[in-house]
């Protein structure tokens, strides 16, 4: 498929430089780079939080049976 593309004189002189240096086309490095930008930008989709846990055994012993409602009530106490 054709189509065109505005691309700033430096670059295509730089780009066309490094395509004769290759033996390859502009064609070719072009569709390259965006084949590159297209994977990269898939890779970003399935973000996964760094593993921010801490240092601990968990809960204290007399919070471990305790329900959600004592937890809270016990951090925040009056300010509910």
């Amino acid at each position: 498929m054709k189509t065109t593309v505005d691309i700033s004189d430096g670059l295509l002189h730089e780009a066309r430089r490094l395509a004769r240096s290759e033996g390859t086309t502009l064609r070719a490095l072009v569709e390259e780079g965006l084949r590159s930008v297209l994977a990269r930008r898939a890779e970003k989709e399935g973000y996964t939080l760094p593993d921010a846990s801490v240092g601990g055994r968990g809960l204290q012993p007399q919070l471990r049976d305790a329900s959600w409602e004592d937890v809270r009530a016990l951090a925040y106490g009056d300010r509910l």
